[in-house]
C-alpha cells in the first residue's frame, strides 16, 4: 500500500493505490510473524490487561473476552460512567509547511486504531505560519481540509486548535511576512532583561497597534478566524465540535518566561519577566507615571533572578522580606498580570464573537506553572503573568474572564501528581489544579483536561483518571499526542487499558473490536513510526 500526498495552493489530494481501511485485513501473517518482535512478550501482564493477545500458530485469532464484560446476549448497553469524551492530539506537524499532509499513511492507520478503541475524536493544530505563510490575507487551507475529510471519513469528531504562535520542535515559524516585519522591527516580540527576543509569538503589547502592514494583530487574527469558519463550514457540528484559540507561547495564556532549564538540574528555574520590548516598556511607563512613581516605569524588577535560578538566589522572590511583597512589588505584578488578562480577554472575545453563530464550543488554555507552588511568592506563576501568591488568588480574575466570554478552560497536567515531582522544586500540581477548579466552579466555567507528556508509567494514567472522573469530572479530555511514542509497544497497550478502564464499558462482546483489528492497526503504525520520528 502506498500513499502519496499532492499539494497545491487550491487543493491537496491523497492518492492511494488501495483503500487504507481495506488494507488492514490484507496484512500477511508472515509479516505479522516477522514484526511481532516489535511488540512486548505475549505473556506480559500489561498486554493481557490491555485486552490483547497474540497467537503465532495461526493467522486467525479469537476475540478476547474480559471477565468483567457481559456474555453474548446480555441486555447491557454501552454506558460511560462519567461521560468523559476522550480525544487524541494529532502530530504537531500533521501538515507540512508546503501544505501537504505529513505521515499520511501513519495518520490514516492511527485514526482507524483510535476508532476501534472507542476514542471520540482528535485534536488538530492549525498553524498561522502554514495557512497564511506567504502574505497577509492569502490563506491556504488545503492540507487541513484533507485531514478534516480523513477524520470525518473515519467517523471521528474534530477539535481544532488555532495556533497563532510558532514551534521550535518541530520547526514551525510564524508566517514569513510576519517574520520579515520582525527582522526590521524586533519590538513586535517579547524581550527579556538581556534584550533577547522571543520570536515564536508576538508581544501582547502590540495587540492593538497597527504593526502588521497597517493592521493590528487582533484584526489579523479575526480575519484568520473568519476565513477558517468559511472554509470549514461544511464540517461544523457534524465533525468539528470545538475550537481552541491560541493565547500565547505553546497556545497558552502566559508570557514566554521559561525559555531554559537549569543547566545543573532538571528542576525549572523561576523564569524571567518579559517586559523589556519597546511596547511593553511604554505601557509600564504610562502606568508608573499615572501612579506618581515614574522611576517604577524604567523596567522590571532589578533584583529578580534569571531564567534558571531558584527563588532565593536574589532578593525579589525570597519568602521573607522579598520585594514581591512590597508596595513596588504589588504595583509591578498587578500591572504585569493585568496586561496578560487584557490580552486574553481580547482574544477570547474575538473567538467567541467569530464562532457565535456556529455549533462549536470555544476554548482557551492556561498553563500549569506548578514549580515553586509551595513557596509564599509562587515565582514561576508570577513571571508567567499570574499574580498568585500565598495571600492572593491570581486565578479568580482568569475564571471571570473565561466566564465573561462564555469559553471553556483547558487545563494541562492532568497526569501530574505531587509525589512524582522533584522534592527540591517545591512543586504541587495537585494543589494548583484544586485551586483553579474552585474558582472555575464558582464562576461556572467548564474545564477540559490535557496531559503533559506521553505517559509510559502506570501512575500517569492513574492520575489522569483521578483528575477527570468522579467529583473532578471533565467533559473533554485530550491526550497529547499521536506519534512514534504513542503507538510504541511500551505505551499503546497501557493507553488501551486506560481508555477501557476509564469508560467502564458494559457492552455486547460483538461491540468490542476484535483483537486482530487492533493488533493490525498497531503494527501498521509501527511501520510508520520511523518516518514520524525522523520528521
Amino acid at each position: 500500500m502506498e500513499v502519496s500526498v499532492i499539494g497545491s495552493s487550491s487543493q491537496a489530494k491523497i492518492c492511494t493505490s488501495r483503500s487504507v481501511l481495506s488494507s488492514y485485513r490484507e496484512i500477511r501473517f508472515c509479516n505479522f510473524q516477522k514484526r511481532v518482535s516489535l511488540l512486548p512478550n505475549t505473556k506480559s501482564k500489561r498486554w493481557r490487561n490491555s485486552g490483547l493477545s497474540f497467537t503465532l500458530n495461526a493467522v486467525r485469532s479469537s476475540p478476547v473476552r474480559s471477565d468483567r464484560l457481559p456474555h453474548r446476549g446480555s441486555s447491557s448497553k454501552p454506558k460511560s460512567l462519567d461521560g468523559v469524551r476522550v480525544f487524541v492530539g494529532l502530530p504537531l506537524d500533521a501538515v507540512s509547511d508546503c501544505n501537504t499532509v505529513n505521515h499520511a499513511r501513519a495518520i490514516a492507520a492511527g485514526l482507524r486504531a483510535l476508532k476501534l478503541l472507542g476514542i471520540d475524536g482528535v485534536e488538530l493544530p492549525v498553524w498561522w505560519g502554514i495557512v497564511e505563510k506567504e502574505s497577509m490575507g492569502k490563506y491556504d487551507w488545503s492540507g487541513y481540509l484533507v485531514l478534516a475529510e480523513m477524520i470525518q471519513n473515519a467517523g471521528l469528531k474534530l477539535h481544532v486548535s488555532l495556533c497563532f504562535h510558532g514551534s521550535k520542535q518541530p520547526k514551525i515559524p510564524l508566517p514569513d511576512w510576519v517574520s520579515h516585519i520582525g527582522d526590521l522591527e524586533p519590538s513586535i516580540y517579547h524581550a527579556d532583561r538581556s534584550g533577547d527576543h522571543y520570536r515564536e509569538c508576538l508581544s501582547l503589547a502590540v495587540d492593538e497597534v497597527p504593526v502588521l502592514n497597517g493592521k493590528t494583530p487582533v484584526q489579523v487574527y479575526q480575519e484568520f478566524c473568519e476565513s477558517f469558519k468559511s472554509s470549514f463550514s461544511n464540517f461544523f457540528g457534524s465533525t468539528i465540535t470545538g475550537v481552541t484559540v491560541g493565547l500565547g507561547p505553546d497556545g497558552e495564556l502566559r508570557y514566554p518566561c521559561h525559555r531554559h532549564l537549569a543547566s545543573h538540574t532538571n528542576i525549572p528555574g523561576v523564569g524571567e519577566f518579559q517586559c523589556y520590548d519597546k511596547n511593553m516598556l511604554n505601557l509600564l511607563k504610562e502606568k508608573a507615571d499615572a501612579a506618581g512613581n515614574p522611576l517604577w516605569g524604567l523596567g522590571g524588577p532589578h533584583d529578580a533572578p534569571s531564567y534558571d535560578q531558584f527563588p532565593n538566589s536574589s532578593q525579589f522572590f525570597k519568602d521573607n522580606g522579598g520585594s514581591w511583597d512590597s508596595t513596588y512589588g504589588d504595583f509591578f505584578l498587578s500591572w504585569y498580570s493585568s496586561e496578560l488578562l487584557s490580552h486574553g480577554d481580547r482574544l477570547l472575545s474575538l473567538a467567541s464573537t467569530s464562532f457565535s453563530n456556529t455549533p462549536v464550543t470555544v476554548h482557551g488554555k492556561i498553563p500549569l506553572m506548578h514549580s515553586w507552588y509551595k513557596t509564599r511568592a509562587h515565582p514561576s506563576e508570577l513571571t508567567a503573568g499570574f499574580y498568585n501568591t500565598v495571600s492572593r488568588d491570581g486565578y479568580e480574575a482568569v475564571a471571570e474572564m473565561f466566564a465573561r466570554n462564555s469559553c471553556k478552560m483547558i487545563l494541562p497536567g492532568m497526569d501530574l501528581s505531587d509525589k512524582h515531582q522533584p522534592q527540591e522544586s517545591l512543586s504541587s500540581p495537585e494543589s494548583m489544579l484544586a485551586q483553579i477548579r474552585i474558582v472555575c466552579r464558582k464562576h461556572r466555567v467548564e474545564i477540559s483536561g490535557q496531559n503533559s507528556v506521553v505517559s509510559k508509567a502506570p501512575h500517569g494514567f492513574e492520575q489522569i483518571k483521578k483528575n477527570i472522573s468522579g467529583a473532578s469530572a471533565v467533559d473533554l479530555f485530550t491526550y497529547q499526542r499521536m506519534g512514534a511514542d504513542f503507538f510504541s509497544p511500551e505505551h499503546f497497550p497501557s493507553f488501551t487499558h486506560f481508555v477501557r478502564n476509564l469508560n467502564q464499558l458494559e457492552m455486547f462482546s460483538d461491540d468490542l473490536p476484535e483483537e486482530e483489528e487492533v493488533v493490525e492497526s498497531v503494527l501498521l503504525n509501527s511501520e510508520s513510526n520511523s518516518r514520524m520520528q525522523a520528521a
